[in-house]
């Protein structure tokens, strides 16, 4: 029984890696077309449910999924964080600040009364569960926009900026929201104290000391020439995985150790980004493609518990939801009206909002609306995937056309820092 089982979990991962040689064979063909990577994958996923021996298999071995889905957002975060310049987010006018602000801040804010309004029986903690689960972008998804030359510097840099941030920003609200949620009954100070120390205080802990620590020995190695510029790379994805372990020793976030210690390392060894950027975008790939594949496998089992509501809100959170917050964040920056509108749309839901929607499954929090949870996230990133991934190519060239008739010294066209490259 115990190789049976073995077997159908082993099935699932053989499909996937012969889909991904398969994809990498056709990689550059698809790249102009509106079948992107995340639909692939999902529908992949989707599809092989329909043989009985794959839902065994889903189950079977969720737990190992999961970590798996864990990883692959404990490297993105640290990875992100570590992208990013101490002074990037500086000055009023500056794009991505406001954006991770009042943007996010409102984006949750809405997301939630709009979970009240649509969904009956919810607490404001699930509401505000769901809202943080949704409030991520993620660039990945939007891929095709912060790479296209045809969207302006400054635009393509605020949206990836976002979408490399917000994550991270967004694990604190959950953590907390489902904290207060599973505990409604107890003294809302006291859960809150609770929360911050053993989720945020001792998750950045654990953060700042690893990300300087491993900063400061691999800034050392690369100056007395100790370290092989071949495995500098693996010096640096090992300091995530660490978090990992500390983390789950100590019942801190695993999430917010990676990404402050994505910050602290910059301190001891500046060159983290370059690194963790060569490895985001060749082996990282990986992870992200698993979790898209493993996502289309859940949505398959689930398709039939969808309802109008569920759908409703999917749709508000992508437009309403979105674009109304980001409007507000950029009231005063001098942005077209078409520019605003283009920012607001192209915010999609993916990588993040599915592990953080995993997360909060396996805290087991057992909350009354857990079903209208997993059923919002679920329906908002499929639409996203699809949505997205259809308008990516006609929206950017109807966007282009709009630029083109810009004057010289519109908002749009100011220059903007380029974000760390990988090494040639």
């Amino acid at each position: 029984m115990q190789r049976f089982t073995h077997n159908r979990g082993m099935l699932i991962v053989t499909v996937f890696v012969v889909l991904v040689f398969a994809y990498s064979l056709v990689s550059r063909r698809l790249a102009s077309t509106v079948i992107t990577a995340p639909l692939l994958f999902t529908a992949a996923g989707a599809t092989l449910l329909l043989l009985p021996e794959f839902e065994a298999g889903l189950l079977t071995h969720r737990k190992a999924f999961l970590l798996i889905a864990e990883t692959g957002l404990v490297m993105t975060l640290f990875t992100d964080a570590a992208r990013i310049r101490r002074d990037a987010l500086k000055g009023d006018r500056n794009l991505p600040a406001r954006l991770l602000s009042t943007g996010m801040l409102l984006t949750i804010a809405l997301g939630a009364a709009a979970a009240m309004v649509c969904f009956g029986g919810l607490t404001w903690w699930e509401a505000g569960i769901i809202a943080a689960i949704l409030a991520p972008t993620d660039a990945g998804l939007g891929q095709i926009i912060v790479s296209s030359p045809k969207v302006p510097a400054r635009i393509r840099q605020a949206l990836n900026v976002e979408a490399g941030l917000n994550d991270g920003l967004s694990v604190p609200f959950l953590m907390l929201f489902i904290a207060l949620a599973a505990t409604a009954d107890q003294s809302a100070p006291a859960v809150l104290g609770r929360f911050l120390l053993e989720q945020l205080g001792y998750g950045a802990a654990i953060g700042v000391g690893a990300g300087l620590a491993g900063g400061w020995l691999l800034g050392l190695a690369e100056r007395r020439n100790w370290m092989s510029p071949a495995l500098a790379q693996l010096g640096v994805v090992a300091l995530p995985l660490i978090c990992m372990i500390l983390s789950e020793e100590s019942g801190a976030s695993m999430f917010i150790a990676a990404f402050v210690a994505g910050l602290a390392v910059q301190i001891g060894f500046p060159q983290v980004a370059r690194h963790s950027v060569e490895f985001t975008e060749e082996w990282g790939q990986l992870f992200n493609y698993f979790v898209f594949f493993l996502f289309g496998l859940f949505v398959a089992r689930t398709w039939s518990d969808f309802t109008m509501a569920t759908w409703v809100y999917a749709g508000l959170t992508l437009t309403v939801l979105r674009m109304l917050p980001v409007a507000i964040a950029l009231a005063g920056t001098g942005l077209t009206r078409s520019t605003v509108l283009f920012m607001g749309w192209f915010g999609p839901r993916g990588l993040a909002s599915i592990v953080l929607g995993l997360v909060y499954l396996e805290q087991q929090a057992q909350l009354p609306g857990e079903a209208t949870i997993r059923l919002a996230v679920m329906a908002t990133v499929l639409l996203s995937i699809v949505a997205h991934g259809v308008s990516a190519m006609p929206g950017i060239r109807r966007y282009a056309r709009g630029v083109a008739r810009l004057p010289p010294g519109a908002p749009e066209l100011a220059t903007a820092e380029a974000p760390p490259q990988s090494a040639p």
